[in-house]
């Protein structure tokens, strides 16, 4: 018999199997729920409230609060000696942000990979670098690396360098938005890196942190001081635009960015001491008309995309083929008439897409494109001749 995700009752001792049968009494049970089990070992106890909060009735509720909370001494009781994958599982992703007790949990050979799969996914920037430190077991399980990646507590240079480890193991990390173009950006890096130039890992270290050390002040800070020589007040420099830290990421970086919206502050030492929000439209925005075509094509990609977004960009004039190229294959988005109609009348749209949506295209916007000076030649007839089919 087992309950929930690997905890095999069959094999705790009598009076926890006793607790956790179904027909036992429910005083022992609120007892238990509360990590209160005489004669039981640490081990066991914990097995029993992990058992206890996957139920579905009141106790399970008393459970999932004591698991929040545990004793020191029984977590680490518990954790020195064995203990059941399902157990680790429960209480992995809950103390995720712990970096002491995540670290003998990650280190605990009876772990699952799955666990270290939930806990990437929530844990905190120091209990990210010590999942990253393990280079055998990200290899084994790509999922890791995914989670990692999208964790916007996980450092830009460690993303990165989990990034360039899979790249060079030809992993396909499928749960990464985008992730063939962050491939190409970096496998691009690497052919052009320089034998005497620091190591990849050494350039990536930092990137987005170091400029936010002097990006944008908060809400709250005020962003004028008073110039004592003029008596004037004047526009704090670190006030900085978005466009211009924008302009000094890496293409890795920027790729990352368009998924996560979020750069962390860090003082001289490296501790984080604020973490700032930023624009995700802004930034998706200046993703698509990046002069790299990976990062133009990520932002596209980016997650939460809306479709006004989708009807602004179809418009826009400098952005690449292969944005509008995405855009035109995408059967949601061309379902909106100011898609289709962006799509002719903009003249960096290939050939082949925009003369598909022609047909589609109202009377009056025929004429406009036929008439137009922008869109190439070959548009310009191919809406005369459907103008003509028509009889107009």
């Amino acid at each position: 018999m087992s309950i929930g995700i690997g905890i095999d009752v069959a094999s705790l001792p009598p009076n926890a199997q006793k607790i956790l049968d179904p027909n036992g009494p429910a005083p022992l049970k609120g007892m238990a729920a509360k990590g209160l089990a005489p004669g039981l070992k640490p081990g066991e106890t914990l097995a029993v409230v992990c058992a206890l909060s996957l139920g579905a009735d009141a106790h399970a509720e008393v459970a999932k609060k004591t698991l929040q909370a545990l004793p020191l001494p029984l977590l680490n009781g518990a954790l020195g000696g064995e203990i059941q994958p399902g157990v680790l599982d429960v209480i992995g992703p809950i103390y995720a942000k712990d970096a002491n007790l995540s670290e003998k949990i990650l280190l605990h050979p009876a772990i699952h990979a799955d666990t270290v799969v939930a806990m990437a996914g929530v844990c905190s920037e120091g209990v990210a670098e010590l999942i990253a430190t393990n280079e055998e077991r990200l290899l084994a399980n790509p999922r890791i690396i995914e989670k990692l990646y999208l964790n916007k507590h996980t450092r830009m240079s460690t993303a990165d360098r989990i990034l360039e480890l899979a790249v060079r193991n030809d992993l396909e990390l499928t749960g990464i938005p985008a992730f063939e173009q962050a491939k190409k950006a970096i496998a691009g890096e690497l052919i052009a890196e320089p034998s005497e130039e620091p190591s990849f890992d050494d350039t990536q270290f930092s990137d987005a942190e170091r400029l936010a050390k002097d990006l944008i002040t908060g809400e709250a800070e005020d962003i004028h001081q008073l110039n004592e020589e003029t008596g004037q007040e004047e526009v704090v420099e670190k006030a900085k635009p978005l466009h211009a830290i924008w302009a000094e990421l890496r293409a890795p970086s920027k790729i990352r960015l368009l998924q996560l919206a979020t750069l962390k502050q860090y003082d001289e030492e490296g501790k984080e001491v604020d973490e700032i929000h930023l624009d995700a439209k802004a930034l998706r925005m200046l993703g698509v008309r990046d002069a790299n075509p990976l990062v133009a094509l990520a932002a596209i990609k980016a997650p939460g995309i809306g479709d006004n977004e989708v009807v602004r960009i179809s418009g826009l004039r400098n952005v690449c083929e292969d944005v509008l190229r995405e855009i035109a294959n995408n059967r949601e988005w061309t379902r909106h008439y100011m898609v289709k109609y962006n799509l002719v009348a903009n003249p960096r749209t290939p050939f082949g897409h925009a003369s598909k949506w022609i047909l589609h295209l109202r009377e009056v916007d025929l004429k406009t494109v036929a008439k137009s000076k922008d869109v190439p030649g070959a548009v310009q007839t191919a809406a005369k001749q459907q103008l003509s089919r028509k009889g107009k």
